[in-house]
C-alpha cells in the first residue's frame, strides 16, 4: 500500500475526532521549521475565530477495542493501515512547505496495549521535533489506560493533549465502550492536568462527548461537563453529533444527525465559559433537555421575566450578561461608556448590541424599545423563535465541516 493510499484510510477514519481545536501554544521558532507561537493549530475555529488548518490523522486505524459507535472497532471489516514514523513526518513536512496546514493532530487506534501504542505515538513525534525540527503546534492523542510516565514524555513533545470522555455517563460508557472504563479516562485527565506548563502541553488538554448514541440527557451531558472543567482545567468540552456509522443493536436508529441538539450543547458550554451560568441555571432534572427551538440564553431569559426589562445604564456587568443579544465584548464597553454619559439604543448599535434580540429585556434611559403591551412571553418568545428559523440551515457538525 503506497502512501496515498494510507493517507486516505487514515485521514477519513480520524475525521469523527471534534477535540482538536486549539489555542494558546507559546512554541517558538528555534532554528527550526514552523511556529505555534500565540496561536492555536488545527482545522477548526481559533479562540479569536479564525478558521486554521492542520493535519488530522491516525497512526493506525486497527485497534483491540470494540466500542460499537466507532467506525474503527475491531468487530468491523475495514480496510486497515498503518504509518511509519518517517512517513508521518515527511507527510506533515511536505503539507506544511506547501503551506496546507500549519501543524498536526495526531491519534491512534489501539495496537497490542495502551504503553505500546503511547510509544509509537512518541516515537513519531520525537521524530517530527528532533529529526526534522518541526516547531509547529502538535495535538496528540493520550491513550487511555497508558502508564504517567509515557504521557508525562509525550506531554514534553506536544502542545495540547486530549482524552475523550466520549459517553455522558459511566453507564453508557460501560454500554457502548466495554473496554474502557470512566475511571481509567479521569486518570490520564488528571495525570495531564497535574504537569501542565509552558514546557508540558501548554496549551492544555481537550475532550469529545458523543451525543444522541445513549440516552443521557442535555442535563447529563452538561453536569458532567461543569465538573470536567472544575477538575480538570480543560481548555474545551467538544460535543460531536452522533453518526451512525454502525448497525448494532444497542445504538439508536436515527434519521437525522442530531446536529441542532449539538449546537445547543455548544451555545450552552459557551454560557458556562464566558457568562457566569451554572448548568443548574439552565437545566433541571424536571426539565433535562434544551428547547431546541431557542437558544439556552434566550430560554433562559423568557422563563425569568421578571428580572426584566434591564436598564441598560445601570445593571451590573454580571447582570448584562443575563441580556440575550448582549455579548462579552459589548458588556464591558457598555460598562466603561456610562461613566461618561447615559446609553441609548442607537449607543447600543455602534458597540455591538444585537438589538433585534436584546429590545425585548432592556431599557435605555427608562425607555422600552417596543409598546409595553408587547412585553409578554408569548409575543417575545414567537419573535425569538422565528428569529431562530431564519437560522436553521446554518447548523453544522463541528467534526464533519471544514474538512474535520
Amino acid at each position: 500500500m503506497n502512501i496515498k493510499e494510507k493517507l486516505a484510510i487514515l485521514a477519513d477514519a480520524a475525521k469523527y475526532d471534534a477535540s482538536c481545536s486549539s489555542s494558546g501554544s507559546q512554541r517558538k521558532n528555534t532554528n527550526g521549521i514552523g511556529n505555534a507561537y500565540r496561536s492555536g493549530i488545527c482545522h477548526s475555529f481559533s479562540a479569536d475565530g479564525r478558521c486554521i488548518s492542520l493535519l488530522k490523522i491516525l497512526l493506525t486505524n486497527s485497534c483491540i477495542y470494540d466500542c460499537k459507535y466507532c467506525p474503527n472497532r475491531r468487530s468491523n471489516d475495514v480496510k486497515r493501515s498503518m504509518f511509519s514514523a518517517k512517513e508521518i513526518c515527511e507527510i506533515t513536512l511536505n503539507f506544511y512547505r506547501r503551506n496546507y496546514i500549519e501543524g498536526l493532530f495526531l491519534s491512534s487506534g489501539i495496537i497490542k496495549d495502551p504503553d505500546y501504542t503511547m510509544e509509537k505515538l512518541i516515537e513519531v513525534i520525537s521524530m517530527l521535533r528532533h529529526d526534522y525540527h518541526f516547531n509547529g503546534y502538535i495535538h496528540c492523542k493520550a491513550i487511555l489506560g497508558s502508564s504517567s510516565y509515557l504521557i508525562k514524555k509525550l506531554g514534553l513533545l506536544v502542545d495540547r493533549l486530549s482524552c475523550n470522555v466520549e459517553m455522558p455517563s459511566s453507564n453508557s460508557l460501560k454500554l457502548l465502550a466495554p473496554d474502557k472504563s470512566k475511571e481509567n479516562i479521569l486518570n490520564v485527565m488528571g495525570s495531564i492536568k497535574e504537569n501542565v506548563s509552558p514546557f508540558f502541553a501548554p496549551s492544555g488538554q481537550s475532550t469529545q462527548v458523543i451525543i444522541g448514541a445513549s440516552m443521557d440527557s442535555d442535563y447529563q451531558i452538561m453536569k458532567q461537563s461543569e465538573s470536567l472543567y472544575k477538575k480538570f482545567n480543560l481548555k474545551r468540552v467538544f460535543y460531536s453529533a452522533y453518526v451512525g456509522v454502525n448497525k448494532d443493536a444497542l445504538l439508536p436508529s436515527l434519521k437525522f444527525v442530531p446536529l441542532k441538539r449539538e449546537h445547543r450543547l455548544y451555545q450552552a458550554d459557551f454560557l458556562l465559559r464566558y457568562y457566569h451560568y451554572k448548568v443548574d441555571d439552565l437545566l433541571s432534572v424536571k426539565t433535562p433537555n434544551f428547547n431546541v427551538l431557542l437558544d439556552p440564553k434566550a430560554n433562559w431569559a423568557i422563563n425569568h421575566l421578571d428580572i426584566f426589562p434591564m436598564e441598560i445604564n445601570k445593571a451590573s456587568y454580571d447582570d448584562l450578561l443575563r441580556i440575550p443579544g448582549v455579548g462579552v465584548k459589548s458588556a464591558k464597553r457598555i460598562v466603561k461608556m456610562r461613566l461618561y454619559y447615559r446609553l441609548g439604543m442607537e449607543d447600543l448599535k455602534k458597540i455591538g448590541v444585537v438589538i433585534k434580540r436584546a429590545k425585548y429585556f432592556i431599557l435605555c434611559d427608562g425607555k422600552y424599545f417596543l409598546d409595553h403591551s408587547y412585553f409578554n412571553k408569548n409575543f417575545i418568545m414567537a419573535n425569538l423563535i422565528l428569529e431562530d428559523k431564519d437560522k436553521a440551515d446554518s447548523f453544522q457538525q463541528l467534526s464533519l465541516f471544514c474538512n474535520e
